[in-house]
């Protein structure tokens, strides 16, 4: 059954609908649910307070079903095309030894790519406005609008409001729609970790690097520009003893790896050092009467892992789904959306589960060390290891077995 489309439907009290969906926030969890929701032919209106292009200091690794993610819906060619190397290869080493899987392909898809966010962010708003979206930037959403305790639309800057069969924050941890709607939070843990990061130009690489030392980690990976971004992580009760002097911590920190030390500081910082410090973990209820949560809004997790551009678009495509049933009229509006948030706590939550041991930098699991070691110096295993890890071998394999992270 096709959506309806929005120029009929009526509320309770007469006040018409301009949109099916209105979309608060335009980064990747906002612009993929308009873009999606459009493809099916409703009605929707995309709107952020920042001007676009825009770059956000957010992590920008996407990686397990994300990249196939996009080459299905046509834009993973659009994000290379941006000058983001397509990553093919991953050097890991979780304190016992570098391990490097190479041809991480399948299926013609890389397993990684990382394009700095006002890149991505754009292909995502652009493919948006050709399947039918409006777009507007630059506008702040103050207020929600609300009849008989259901959400009907958006209050903007000047008073300006518009109405929506539903409204959609995708507004980030910090939500605003989140907030006035009272979303309940659950499995919620405090900021364990806080990350500084950094460009450099110049660096040879060859693929994403990862290095557990001690309760210390390290994530570089390759971006726009001839770019290398190299992220650091620390327990957060060490924050008052990295913070007066970041970039000597840092270094300090890539210094215990003695050949990227010596391609990083060969290399020339471009930027300055970017940092967060308020990472906290939870789930919060992603819907209610006209209106829904995506992305951060929903399930913020620390970056440890680079979940949250992955997690974002998968989430993006469940609650399309869902409102796509529900705006049609072929479910219930309540049973469709508590499908939606079925669908992301089966998905997300032994991810969730094993990102949170991550961000304590708990040491790895026995049979995660012992993989690595039967891999050892086999480039196949050690690609299938690296593979299974990322979640992209269908397939049971010995290595995709012992990856599976244990229940708490």
């Amino acid at each position: 059954m096709s959506p309806r489309r929005t120029d009929a439907t009526m509320t309770g009290a007469g006040h018409r609908h301009r949109y099916d969906a209105i979309v608060v926030g335009a980064r990747c969890a906002g612009a993929a649910t308009a873009m999606l929701l459009a493809r099916r032919g409703l009605d929707v209106l995309l709107v952020d307070r920042a001007r676009f292009p825009s770059e956000v200091p957010h992590g920008h690794y996407i990686r397990q079903h994300g990249p196939p993610r996009l080459a299905a819906w046509g834009l993973l060619d659009r994000v290379l095309a941006t000058g983001a190397p397509a990553i093919t290869s991953i050097t890991m080493d979780l304190g016992d030894f570098p391990l490097t899987g190479r041809g991480l392909v399948v299926d013609g898809v890389p397993v990684g790519v990382a394009p700095r966010r006002a890149a991505l962010d754009q292909v995502l708003i652009d493919a948006a406005i050709e399947a039918g979206a409006e777009f507007r930037d630059g506008f702040p959403v103050h207020d929600l609008m609300f009849e008989a305790g259901r959400v009907t639309g958006i209050r903007g800057r000047g008073g300006l409001t518009e109405r929506a069969r539903v409204v959609i924050g995708a507004d980030g941890r910090n939500s605003r729609v989140a907030k006035r709607v009272g979303a309940s939070a659950y499995a919620s843990h405090p900021t364990l970790a806080c990350w500084y990061f950094a460009y450099w130009s110049g660096v040879a690489w060859e693929g994403l690097e990862m290095y557990l030392r001690g309760r210390r980690m390290i994530f570089a990976h390759p971006t726009n520009d001839g770019l290398v971004a190299v992220f650091v992580g620390w327990p957060i009760a060490e924050l008052p003893a990295v913070r007066p002097d970041i970039e000597a911590q840092m270094m300090a920190v890539v210094d215990r790896v003695p050949d990227l030390s010596q391609r990083v500081r060969s290399g020339r910082r471009e930027e300055r050092i970017y940092g967060a410090a308020q990472l906290p973990n939870f789930l919060r209820k992603p819907y209610g009467p006209g209106w829904a949560l995506v992305g951060d809004a929903g399930c913020h997790k620390d970056p440890a892992r680079a979940l949250g551009i992955c997690d974002a678009l998968r989430d993006a495509e469940l609650l399309a789904d869902s409102l796509t049933a529900s705006l049609s009229g072929e479910r219930a509006e309540a049973e469709a959306l508590g499908e939606y948030e079925r669908r992301r706590n089966e998905a997300t939550m032994d991810d969730y589960e094993a990102n949170l041991r991550a961000a304590r930098f708990s040491p790895p699991a026995p049979e995660i060390l012992q993989a690595r070691a039967a891999a050892r110096g086999n480039p196949h295993a050690m690609a299938q290891f690296c593979l299974a890890w990322e979640g992209r071998i269908t397939r049971r394999t010995p290595a995709a077995e012992l990856y599976q992270p244990p229940r708490a």
